[in-house]
């Protein structure tokens, strides 16, 4: 045990310190590249569905809001592949290898010749490139959060963690801002010929910056602790039927939560700025701006609910969460239908209501498996569930909102998910303060296996 030992007494020391830090940042910037995509695709949306697809305004939304799923459909593939080869090898080598993966089809898209010119071939080539950014990020999130979860002092997981979240909608906003300030200083015309594709440039110096961060860190204490004690073919001969054999209650609690979570989550983030522009009339510019003000908000009181959620535990903070997006998805979105002023408080008060689970599922979700299959199961539950329910949002919701006429339909359908999620969280397990080390599931005195 003995980076137990020497890992508890360094993180007092200013070298632990800074090596927390650095593992932070090295998590978190893999978070943001991957949100910096979602981000300048929600908000160029109208831009790249007229650029690349064919067919009338709608048609051609639909059409981009579609292949904006299908990125989600190869998560579970990459969950698969990323996920077991991060508890073989090690977090770090895969991590860089994934962020260098998610930069380069960004940027690839940003490249992407229009419908125009080549026809079919665009939509063709701009799929390839959303399933290579998919299977990448099958294995970046349950990778990022795993990575840091070992590394963090356990009483401070929640705090540590949050600082993931905070990257994801640092990169989401500034996706969205560049795709923003862009329309502003280029204008309508310049936009859909071809300032869309600026952006998605930005993404080449993100992935080598998060490359560069991760490959100077060594892998993290837990892991290193296992691998010393463990032999390799031990470790290894943890395969995919004995996960689902030996963890299928975690695996199933973790995909109930996910649905609540990401549900939540493309519906304010991804669709927020199709939903304000079509049913609520609201300009272009207006209907970017009122979500990333809400999201600015969010960012601002993250750190401070994982620090929260140290105190009083996950599950207390999910609770809040649920019970709160429940009560209160139809008057924030009937309040939104107001006008200007009613769309910023009714996005900003779901978007803080929110901020409990976003702040806390890094520490959570992470602490869910034992340090053999942290990465695999996290990997693989999270994104499965993530690839049904959480990047089909945007398109289930367009589809239904235009089917039934009724603009409520996204406060129907997050609430239908927070149920899911209020289900599952019934049967975890609290993890608050509890160690990752072992091959045990933290919070329960049992070993699998």
């Amino acid at each position: 045990m003995h980076y137990v030992h020497s890992w508890t007494a360094l993180t007092a020391q200013p070298q632990a310190r800074s090596l927390l830090r650095r593992a932070i940042a090295a998590s978190a910037l893999g978070n943001a590249t991957e949100w910096f995509d979602y981000g300048i695709y929600a908000y160029g949306l109208s831009y790249i569905s007229a650029a690349l697809f064919p067919g009338s305004t709608a048609q051609a939304t639909l059409f981009a809001l579609a292949t904006f799923a299908i990125s989600f459909l190869v998560r579970p593939l990459g969950g698969l592949f990323w996920g077991p080869l991060g508890d073989r090898l090690g977090r770090k080598h895969v991590l860089a290898l994934t962020i260098i993966l998610m930069s380069v089809a960004t940027l690839l898209v940003g490249l992407v010749p229009t419908y125009a010119s080549i026809g079919w071939w665009a939509p063709a080539i701009l799929i390839v490139l959303r399933m290579i950014q998919g299977f990448s990020t099958g294995g970046e999130y349950g990778g990022a959060a795993t990575f840091m979860a070992e590394y963090a002092p356990d009483k401070k997981r929640g705090f540590c963690g949050s600082f993931l979240e905070f990257a994801t909608l640092s990169g989401f906003s500034l996706g969205a801002l560049l795709m923003l300030g862009c329309s502003v200083v280029l204008g309508n015309t310049a936009m859909h010929a071809w300032g869309w594709r600026l952006p998605f440039l930005v993404a080449a110096p993100l992935g080598l910056i998060g490359f560069y961060l991760r490959s100077k860190l060594e892998d993290t204490p837990v892991f290193r602790e296992l691998e010393q004690s463990m032999h390799e073919e031990q470790r290894s001969r943890v395969t995919l039927k004995a996960l689902l054999r030996d963890y299928w209650k975690p695996l199933i609690q973790l995909g109930g939560l996910v649905v609540a979570l990401n549900v939540v989550n493309y519906v304010l983030l991804a669709y927020m700025p199709t939903f304000m522009q079509k049913q609520l009339g609201m300009s272009d510019n207006m209907s970017l701006l009122v979500p990333l003000i809400g999201m600015l908000a969010m960012m601002v009181f993250l750190p401070f609910a994982g620090a929260f959620s140290d105190r009083v535990g996950r599950k207390n903070v999910w609770w809040f969460s649920l019970i709160g997006l429940f009560v209160a998805a139809i008057p924030m979105f009937l309040l939104m239908k107001l006008g200007l002023v009613g769309a910023m408080i009714g996005f900003s008060v779901l978007g803080l209501l929110y901020v409990p689970q976003l702040a806390s599922i890094s520490a959570m979700f992470p602490a869910m498996f034992p340090t053999q299959v942290r990465y695999a199961g996290m990997a693989i539950a999270y994104n499965v569930s993530t690839s049904i329910f959480g990047g089909t949002a945007p398109m289930a919701n367009e589809w239904l909102v235009a089917h039934t006429g009724n603009a409520l339909v996204p406060a129907y359908y997050m609430m239908a998910a927070c149920v899911v999620g209020a289900i599952a969280l019934l049967f975890v397990t609290e993890t608050r303060g509890c160690s990752l080390r072992g091959s045990g599931i933290p919070g329960k005195q049992e070993v699998i296996g």
